[in-house]
């Protein structure tokens, strides 16, 4: 009979075997509640530069195919004038222009203005430096445009991730 009593667990070891694995899952799931937190984190700030990485790519594509950047013949460019604005026109001879309004990137063709940036983008600065852009023979440069923003992107309640992007165009065509 002896025998028969040594063959299970007694409700002591059953108890405290529970709570080790109630107290292992309890900080497994918080590390993983942690995780998605992280990743959800993250894609947020994936989404706010790939949207801005759309904006400037389109920036550059109609400046690069563009002409008569800044509208203006007077150095340097008229950008003294607005450093957050850029004019030109753009394939088929319409004014475009690229601004800063409030912390959207702007784009206005004649009357109708769209933003391009995201809500979850905040824009703090954005300035283009044009070189090249006079009209020969007084001007013996390829004409170029380098743009410069910085600003914030949001990443979820309260965390945002800062940023300074720079790129740049050179006119297509040969203007020299």
């Amino acid at each position: 009979m002896r025998n028969d009593m040594k063959r299970g667990y007694t409700l002591i070891e059953l108890i405290i075997a529970i709570g080790l694995f109630a107290l292992i899952m309890m900080l497994s799931s918080g590390a993983y509640l942690m995780m998605i937190g992280l990743n959800r984190q993250a894609q947020g700030i994936a989404t706010g530069i790939d949207n801005l990485s759309f904006a400037l790519e389109a920036m550059t594509r109609d400046i690069r195919t563009g002409s008569s950047y800044c509208g203006s013949s007077v150095p340097p460019c008229a950008l003294s004038v607005n450093p957050g604005s850029f004019s030109f026109k753009n394939k088929d001879g319409t004014a475009v222009t690229y601004s800063l309004s409030g912390s959207t990137l702007m784009k206005t063709i004649g009357a109708t203005q769209s933003a391009l940036t995201d809500p979850s983008v905040t824009i703090s600065s954005l300035v283009f430096y044009a070189v090249g852009t006079q009209p020969a023979p007084t001007d013996r440069e390829q004409s170029r445009v380098t743009i410069t923003v910085s600003g914030t992107v949001s990443a979820g309640a309260g965390k945002t991730q800062s940023f300074t992007v720079e790129t740049g165009a050179t006119m297509r065509g040969s203007d020299i």
